[in-house]
């Protein structure tokens, strides 16, 4: 009798460029103006802004490692404060925003 081989993460895993993007809310308090606009700058090309220091990104996790790696040399750790909130589907849609603005369609959006 043949024995059940052990299932592994990544045989379940989807395959390269089809992973799932994630929901991530990204927000910033950073003091120096340079380094502000920089960062700001940075994240145009991950996501949208929804507020002055608050972006909406629709992620796949190699994407949401990449923003981090090209953020961390930007930053003084004692001086400035960058949050990244991953929301689930689910909550995602639980989410309200009290705003006239127009917001993108994250369904037909692409992260290039």
């Amino acid at each position: 009798m043949a024995r059940k081989r052990k299932r592994h993460p990544s045989d379940t895993a989807p395959p390269a460029g089809k992973e799932v993007r994630q929901f991530v809310v990204v927000s910033y308090d950073i003091p120096d103006d340079r380094r502000r606009g920089k960062v700001c700058r940075l994240l145009k090309d991950f996501g949208e802004r929804v507020q002055y220091s608050v972006f909406e990104c629709r992620l796949r996790p190699r994407e949401l490692a990449r923003l981090q790696e090209r953020l961390r040399p930007l930053l003084v750790p004692k001086e400035d404060d960058v949050r990244f909130y991953r929301l689930c589907e689910a909550c995602r849609r639980k989410a309200e925003a009290w705003s006239t603005k127009q917001r993108r369609d994250w369904e037909r959006a692409i992260v290039v």
